[in-house]
């Protein structure tokens, strides 16, 4: 019996002299390892290091913050919003953009204000309903551009802590008042100018048609004048931005300076449909034709205000930048030497001169934690410099899937066919 028990304790710790004997030998397996790994990203990193250090000087890339050339061995602190502070050029560019606005604003404002007059003058001496219904067009431009000043003015005080990204979105929503305003003050009271044409019997003197006709012709000159001055503007905004005029109205960042140009062109072309009324009814003597005048009228400034407010409520809901700028950024971080792949980008229109951007990116494999942070406070700096409108930026690091990158080229190729409709070229001769 003893000597049944005696083996059994003999086995025993031979098993058990085994089994700590595998365990010192996988603990020091994977010492080793972990020996050879941070040896192996040792040599990486320096790898990368030299990388940088040679394409540094033939970018030129210097240090946002001081000036200096970058050294991407160099401690940074820690930078947790990039470009809080906008660049001087970039403040500039904006004031005098905002200058060119307001100038077209007043413009706007001291044309409508005159039409107006003349307009009510002129509608109540014709007895005119078209004429009458045109006055009520320029009394809510009048408004709109006083909506408009404000919003230029409001929307450029700086951020504080209970807007942390600024004021800029107030420009959007003082657009969407001003198209609440055509829609309610011009379409709405042309619509009922138009009812009471079809159902008024009176009749309306040669004077009253002469001085109706005249108003109006005057009210076009002054229009018209409104709406170059609009044009030029829009125009010097397409080549500065390299795209055609059309591209420039549709995705203009300046909601002010689209809501007068819709304004003014609506206001030209309802005063030709006024004349056209005016005239058949001074010809024909049925006063119908003014009520389709008015109706006509009031049908366009519906539509300019629908299409005004779907505009101003895109950008307050959150707008992306536009494909230029997307496609630009998303250039700018596959160029950089520390990131293998940009796997999502996401923008956002804060105002006419301002985007703020979150981007999903993926660094080549080698590069230290340690590295990491200096890397992508350059990258933000140098992305804010060559972007001036992107000041709000983010970086997200991770490691990409094969479907991320799969997504990632397929986002890539939607915003270039959606970049290249928006720049055609210069074949049709609008764009620089």
């Amino acid at each position: 019996m003893d000597e049944v028990t005696a083996g059994a304790k003999t086995a025993s710790t031979r098993k058990t002299s085994t089994s700590t004997k595998a365990t010192r030998t996988r603990a020091e397996a994977m010492r080793r390892k972990a020996m050879r790994k941070k040896t192996t990203r040792t040599e990486a990193a320096g790898a990368g290091s030299a990388a940088v250090e040679t394409a540094s000087p033939k970018t030129g890339r210097v240090d946002g913050l001081t000036g200096q050339a970058e050294s991407p061995g160099r401690a940074r602190p820690r930078d947790q919003h990039v470009a809080e502070a906008r660049p001087g050029p970039q403040g500039a560019a904006g004031d005098r953009r905002d200058g060119e606005t307001r100038t077209t604003v007043w413009v706007a404002l001291g044309a409508n204000l005159l039409i107006a007059v003349a307009k009510l003058v002129g509608g109540f001496v014709a007895a005119s309903p078209a004429l009458l219904s045109e006055a009520a067009h320029s009394v809510a431009d009048s408004l709109n551009e006083v909506f408009l000043l404000a919003s230029l003015r409001r929307s450029r005080r700086p951020a504080d802590d209970a807007h942390p990204f600024g004021y800029g979105k107030e420009r959007f929503f003082w657009s969407l008042i001003a198209a609440v305003g055509i829609f309610v003050t011009g379409g709405c009271f042309s619509f009922f100018q138009s009812f009471e044409a079809f159902h008024s019997s009176s009749e309306e003197t040669f004077a009253g048609y002469v001085t109706g006709l005249a108003v109006l012709v005057v009210a076009l000159l002054a229009e018209g004048t409104s709406l170059v001055r609009a044009l030029c503007q829009v125009r010097a905004q397409a080549r500065a931005q390299a795209r055609s005029m059309a591209a420039e109205v549709r995705h203009s960042e300046d909601p002010a300076l689209r809501t007068v140009l819709a304004e003014d062109s609506a206001a030209c072309l309802g005063v030709l449909l006024a004349i056209a009324g005016m005239a058949l009814h001074m010809v024909t003597g049925r006063g119908w034709y003014e009520g389709v005048a008015s109706l006509l009228i009031g049908v366009l400034l519906v539509y300019i205000a629908f299409a005004l407010g779907r505009s101003a409520k895109d950008q307050l809901i959150g707008e992306a930048a536009e494909p230029g700028l997307q496609r630009e950024i998303i250039d700018f971080l596959d160029g950089q030497p520390e990131i293998d792949a940009v796997i999502e980008v996401l923008t956002m229109r804060m105002s006419p001169d301002s985007v703020l951007l979150a981007a999903r990116v993926d660094l080549v494999p080698g590069v230290d934690s340690e590295n990491v942070e200096g890397a992508l406070v350059r990258v933000k700096q140098n992305l804010a410099q060559r972007c001036s409108d992107v000041d709000h930026i983010f970086l997200d690091v991770t490691d990409a899937t094969r479907d991320d990158r799969r997504r990632a080229r397929r986002a890539r190729e939607e915003i270039e066919r959606a970049a290249e409709e928006e720049t055609p070229g210069n074949g049709d001769g609008t764009a620089a």
